[in-house]
């Protein structure tokens, strides 16, 4: 069955091409497998609430944009009518009724691993002027002094980020128990000539129930949702997302103007929701584990939860970020999307900020996607058991990537890392191959969380360990040191001299005998593998790397033009003349904690014979994610923008 659902229709109609619907939730509620609901173009005001899901990947449920249009769906609501109440402040009364029981502007953001304002609270409401996120005043004093006051606000990750410009174009509410006033400074502009848009509904896209799978959304806009902060201990709402589901699709949509994260992939509550936020019983480390055993207690496996694919998508500005999950985006695929502008607003910050953040991506593949302009470009935090990361391009990050407490295998090969501080790791087993890496990197290990590990393949844990750090395998990448190392970032050089060798390792751990058990390990540092990478000026080899390739005046940089990414690469003679052993799953090995390797999720060995734009490695392998350079000067396209 086909339902279309128009802008011109009537919810009374039928559904058919001649008397569609109005709202798309009118078909989400009778749709089921094997349907498809076709919707026309214009802005549907409503949060879309699937009832029913597909059987399997052959018999799905699909919501897709008629040919030729672009339906939007919003979560705000126009707001006309301004009363002027001084020369630039505006202001609107609004009963809360208007709002129903979700009051976007009397909700904060807050939860888990949230950095909390010192100063004033913000909330998830927001104000849109022309489809321009405007910015929350601490109180109506500020609003007419038209300046934003951050003083006494502890912004972004690491405090990196430079803080936004100051802005006239600000609000404020005040809820009282029968009614909100939203205050607004409007500039130059009068509300009344302009359209200015408040967000009301959590979401767009998101089913009320979880389990209801196998849906494909295509061809959408969604915009201006009042999601709430998603750690991994607390319901993972986003502008469009599963809700603890089986075999999304979500491809092919424009996703902006999210108050935290735009696609969710993540928890749902009744594993947790925020309770050290709110009661401190227990840190917020302890909590995540209980979610971990929770979920599988309720049946988190393969055949239940996760093997999504989110493809093909433009996601920007969202306040946390741009796909967010723990434990639901296992054993899924996200590639080619352009991820920009998260967290760039500044209005908050915490610990789960990133254009990409996951927990538990088990068996992941995270490829060809475009990421820049974000706080942490991509985050992999907690059992990245499996987790592939190919092929994607960053650059003007605060960090590139950051994997953070998890055992490996964990797979870095054939990226492009363009920002000032590419790496950070806090993990062991991670293995990096093929990179072009432009920046220094940061690494340490974490003694005071012990995490799960897992069954290859699998959600069911079979251990938990310290991160020791170490036990990295560093292959064939080429690592441009155009700038000094500062503070903690290091190049390799330093990064890996408090390690040992593969040859020193073993030896020392049986010569601590065998009455010292779980000790030694703290002791001792881990092995690495560090081989055949080439590095020039700043960068600079470890003292006991094998065959490493060194040379100067390498420059790289990096233009867009009409949807493409052009990589200017300057190589010298050595590098393109260089002849490197191949890369197989074999040659790297298991990690020590995980006992796993580096192979495909359904088990197989990767293939590291393809380059990151698609070329064939020949025999002459070199170092980096591009096999065919010349010397001198290379212009590449690494990566171009689907048209939308």
């Amino acid at each position: 069955m086909i339902y279309y659902v128009s802008l011109n229709g009537n919810d009374l109609f039928d559904g058919t091409a001649e008397k569609p619907f109005r709202t798309i939730n009118k078909a989400a509620k009778i749709a089921v497998a094997g349907d498809t609901v076709r919707v026309g173009g214009g802005v549907y005001r409503e949060r879309v609430s699937p009832k029913n899901g597909g059987l399997h990947n052959g018999k799905r449920v699909v919501y897709e944009a008629v040919e030729g249009e672009r339906p939007i769906i919003k979560g705000s609501e126009i707001v006309s009518d301004w009363e002027r109440i001084e020369p630039h402040v505006w202001k609107k009364s609004l009963p809360n009724s208007f709002f129903g029981d979700f009051n976007p502007f009397e909700r904060k953001v807050n939860g888990d691993w949230f950095i909390v304002p010192d100063k004033y609270d913000v909330h998830l409401g927001d104000v849109y002027l022309n489809g321009i996120s405007m910015y929350e005043a601490p109180g109506l004093d500020d609003l007419r002094e038209a300046k934003m006051r951050y003083e006494g606000q502890r912004h972004c990750w690491k405090a990196k980020l430079i803080h936004p410009e100051q802005s006239v174009y600000q609000w404020y509410a005040d809820v009282r128990p029968t009614h909100t006033d939203i205050y607004c400074n409007f500039g130059e502009y009068d509300p009344n000539r302009e359209t200015v848009e408040i967000n009301v509904r959590e979401t767009c896209f998101f089913p009320e129930n979880t389990n209801v799978n196998y849906i494909t959304v295509r061809g959408f806009e969604m915009a201006h949702a009042a999601t709430g902060w998603a750690p991994p201990t607390a319901e993972q709402i986003g502008m469009i997302g599963p809700n603890w589901s089986k075999g999304w699709i979500i491809e092919n949509n424009i996703l902006h103007d999210s108050k935290c994260s735009a696609v969710s992939l993540g928890k749902e509550i009744t594993t947790g929701q925020n309770l050290h936020f709110r009661f401190r019983r227990k840190s917020g480390y302890q909590y995540q584990q209980e979610a971990v055993f929770l979920a599988l207690r309720a049946g988190w496996s393969k055949d239940t939860v996760g093997s999504h694919v989110v493809r093909n998508n433009i996601i920007y500005n969202c306040g946390q970020a741009g796909i967010v999950g723990h434990m639901g985006g296992a054993f899924s695929r996200i590639e080619h999307n352009h991820i920009y502008s998260v967290n760039q607003k500044q209005e908050f910050c915490g610990w789960e900020v990133a254009g990409i953040k996951l927990h538990a991506a088990i068996d992941t593949v995270i490829k060809n996607n475009n990421i820049h302009d974000c706080n942490l470009g991509l985050w992999l935090d907690w059992q990245a058991q499996g987790t592939r990361v190919t092929k994607n391009l960053f650059f003007k990050n605060v960090c590139d990537i950051f994997i953070e407490v998890t055992h490996g295998p964990c797979l870095v090969d054939n990226n492009i890392l363009l920002s000032p501080h590419t790496l950070q790791e806090a993990s062991q087993g991670s293995a990096y191959v093929h990179n072009i890496i432009a920046g220094p990197m940061f690494n340490y290990p974490t003694l005071d969380r012990s995490t799960p590990y897992h069954y290859p393949h699998s959600t069911d844990v079979a251990g938990f360990a310290f991160t020791y750090g170490g036990d990295y395998r560093f292959i064939n990448n080429m690592v441009i040191g155009a700038q000094p190392c500062s503070g903690d970032l290091k190049y390799p050089d330093e990064i890996f001299e408090k390690y040992s060798t593969p040859e020193e390792y073993m030896p020392t751990v049986f010569a601590a005998g065998p009455c010292i058990d779980h000790d030694k390990y703290f002791n001792i540092p881990q092995p690495v593998w560090v081989e055949e990478n080439a590095y020039s000026d700043y960068a600079k080899p470890y003292s006991k790397e094998i065959s490493p390739i060194t040379a100067d005046g390498m420059d790289v940089s990096l233009d867009e033009k009409n949807g493409e990414w052009i990589l200017n690469l300057k190589v010298p003679a050595n590098i393109v003349n260089a002849s490197c052993r191949e890369v197989t799953t074999d040659r790297l090995g298991t990690p020590r904690i995980s006992e796993a390797q580096y192979e495909s999720p359904d088990g197989t060995p990767i293939d590291f014979s393809v380059d990151m734009i698609g070329n064939i490695r020949k025999d002459e392998v070199i170092p980096g994610a591009l096999s065919e350079l010349c010397e001198g000067m290379n212009k590449i396209i690494v990566w171009r923008e689907n048209k939308i």
